[in-house]
C-alpha cells in the first residue's frame, strides 16, 4: 500500500521539525529518507507510525487519512534502532507478540514463525533468549517479528547502525532481497548515503526538516538538485569550487586562485558571478603537461583505498579531491596538477545553491 506525505508540518514548541513535507511513497517501493542528523526524517517515520502527530497537514496510507488512528489500527510493523526485542521472551515468543495481540490463531502463529525463520535463518534461535544473541541475530529477530505480521507497510529506523562494518554490508544485500521478495511499502531511516544509494528504490534528502530531493540513487548522483545534495550524496563529496566566469578563448573560464579551467559550454548561456562548479573526484586526471594546470597545490592528503587513491591538494584554500591511479606516485606537500573531464561540470548558484544547467531539475523533484 502506498504512503502519501500531504503538506505536512512538525514543530516541538519552537523547534521546526518538518515543514511542508510533500511524498508519495508508491505501493511496493523501498523510499529511502536520508539526511544528517536532526534533518527530521525520523520524525517523518514517527508520524506514519502513529507515534507522532502532524502539527498540519494529512498522512494517508493506501488513500485514506490515518491522522487520529492508534498505531496498532495502521496495520504498520516498525523495525527500530535498539531492536527493542522483549528480554524475559524468547525468540519465539517475540517473534509471536505482534500476532497474538491481533488474536491470530495459534497454528498460522506458528506457520509464519516457521516461515520467516528459514527466511533469515535463525530456525536454531528460536527457544533462546535475546541476551543470549549476538547484535546480527538480534537485528534478525527484529524484522523477523515485523515480518511475520505482514503488514502493509514497512518502516525502518536505522536497523543497521548497531551492526559492525561488514555485517551490515551483508544484511544490506539481505535487507534488498528480502524486499524484492515481499513486495511491500517499504520506508527506511539512515543517516549513511552508502545505504541509501544502494538499497532505495528512491531515495528522499532531507534538510533541516525540509525535503530537497526525491529520485532514483542515480539520477540524484548525476544530477543534484543543489549544493547540499551534491555534498551530501557521494563518498568521497563532490568537491564544489568557488570562482568567476570569465570570457575566454573558445567559450568561457572558471577562475579563482590557483584554479583556471577551460569552460566550452557555459551552463544556460551565462552564469553570474560568484558560480559554483561541482566536481566529482572520479572526474580528475593528473595534469600531465608542463604548462600551467587547470587546478594546481601542494597535496596535503594522500589516501589509499585498494583499487583507488584519493589525494586532497589545497588550491589557494580550496580542498580538492581526486580518484586517481594507485600506481600515481605522489606525497604530502608536493605540488600536483589536476584537470577534470570537460563533461562533468556541475553548476550552482553561488547565492541559492541551487542547480543550474540547460535541463532544470523538475521542480516537483524539489523542495525550496
Amino acid at each position: 500500500m502506498g504512503v502519501e506525505f500531504d503538506r505536512v508540518h512538525k514543530t516541538f514548541g519552537h523547534v521546526r521539525a518538518v515543514s511542508d513535507l510533500t511524498l508519495e511513497v508508491r505501493e511496493g517501493e523501498f523510499l529511502v529518507l536520508v539526511g544528517p542528523s536532526g534533518c527530521g526524517k525520523t520524525t517523518a517515520l514517527r508520524m506514519v507510525a502513529g507515534l507522532e502527530e502532524p502539527t498540519s497537514g494529512d498522512i494517508r496510507i493506501d488513500g485514506r487519512s490515518v491522522l487520529g488512528v492508534e498505531p496498532r489500527d495502521r496495520d504498520i510493523a516498525m523495525v527500530f534502532q535498539s531492536y527493542a526485542l522483549y528480554p524475559h521472551m524468547s525468540v519465539y515468543d517475540n517473534l509471536a507478540f505482534g500476532m497474538r495481540q491481533r488474536k491470530t490463531p495459534k497454528a498460522e502463529i506458528d506457520q509464519r514463525i516457521r516461515e520467516v525463520a528459514e527466511m533469515l535463518e535463525i530456525g536454531h534461535l528460536l527457544s533462546r533468549r535475546p541476551r543470549e544473541l549476538s547484535g546480527g541475530q538480534r537485528q534478525r529477530v527484529a524484522l523477523g517479528r515485523a515480518i511475520a505480521r505482514r503488514p502493509r507497510v514497512f518502516l525502518m529506523d536505522e536497523p543497521l547502525s548497531n551492526l559492525d562494518a561488514q555485517l551490515r554490508l551483508r544484511t544490506r544485500a539481505e535487507l534488498s532481497d528480502l524486499h524484492r521478495r515481499l513486495g511491500t511499502t517499504l520506508i527506511y531511516v539512515t543517516h549513511d548515503q552508502v545505504e541509501a544509494m544502494t538499497m532505495g528504490t528512491r531515495i528522499a534528502v532531507m534538510k533541516d526538516g525540509v525535503l530537497q530531493q526525491v529520485d532514483t540513487p542515480q539520477h540524484i548522483y548525476d544530477r543534484p538538485a543543489n549544493t547540499f545534495v551534491a555534498s551530501f550524496i557521494g563518498s568521497p563529496a563532490m568537491n564544489l569550487l568557488r570562482g568567476d566566469l570569465v570570457p575566454g578563448p573558445g567559450g568561457a573560464r572558471f577562475a579563482a586562485a590557483a584554479i583556471d579551467i577551460p569552460v566550452a559550454r557555459p551552463p544556460l548561456g551565462s552564469l553570474p558571478a560568484p558560480a559554483v562548479l561541482g566536481i566529482r573526484p572520479e572526474a580528475f586526471h593528473r595534469w600531465p603537461q608542463a604548462a600551467p594546470a587547470p587546478i594546481a597545490g601542494p597535496v596535503v592528503l594522500v589516501e589509499p583505498h585498494g583499487p583507488d587513491l584519493y589525494v586532497t591538494v589545497d588550491a589557494a584554500g580550496q580542498q580538492v579531491t581526486a580518484r586517481l591511479d594507485p600506481a600515481v606516485d605522489v606525497r604530502p606537500g608536493e605540488v600536483l596538477g589536476l584537470v577534470p573531464a570537460g563533461d562533468a561540470f556541475h553548476w550552482f548558484d553561488a547565492e541559492t545553491g541551487r542547480r543550474l544547467d540547460a535541463e532544470p531539475v523538475p521542480a516537483e523533484l524539489i523542495r525550496a
